[in-house]
């Protein structure tokens, strides 16, 4: 979710396995394991988009550019997700992760404002602008095209 890229993908979760294991210690027994590994996952993630930047001039990277297309979605279902999955990416990186947390993970307010180390407030502040803007997003997707002469 955060790459959007299966073969960065892989390699993100190899270096979380990595790192969780050089670290083991660090974990407290009796908490979220799932919840650490997040952690480790999102601190590499930020150092690779940090590393990248520099790479590339401090360039901007297009989410768009980033998503893999699939050629044979011909049903409508798959061309709908992948609309969504297209205005999910393109929300800013707090928000998108925000999102996965809560939404896709599962996780409470509290337990991902932790995992990214922000506020309680700041978490529900992420969410509600990455909602109005997909609700925007998908009422202007949704409205019917007036023909103008």
């Amino acid at each position: 979710m955060l790459s959007h890229n299966r073969d960065l993908a892989e390699e993100l979760v190899q270096s979380t396995c990595v790192r969780a294991l050089e670290r083991s210690a660090q974990f407290t027994p009796g908490t979220r394991i799932d919840r650490w590994l997040f952690s480790i996952l999102h601190s590499i993630w930020i150092s690779e988009l940090r590393a990248r930047k520099v790479r590339q001039g401090q360039g901007f990277v297009d989410p768009d550019a980033l998503l893999a297309s699939d050629r044979h979605a011909a049903d409508d279902d798959s061309r709908h997700f992948q609309r969504i999955m297209q205005q999910v990416h393109a929300l800013p990186e707090a928000q998108r992760n925000a999102l996965f947390l809560v939404y896709v993970e599962g996780l409470t307010y509290q337990e991902a404002a932790e995992t990214l180390a922000v506020p309680i407030g700041t978490i529900m502040s992420r969410l509600a602008a990455a909602r109005a803007t997909l609700a925007r997003l998908s009422a202007t997707a949704s409205a019917p095209q007036e023909n103008h002469k």
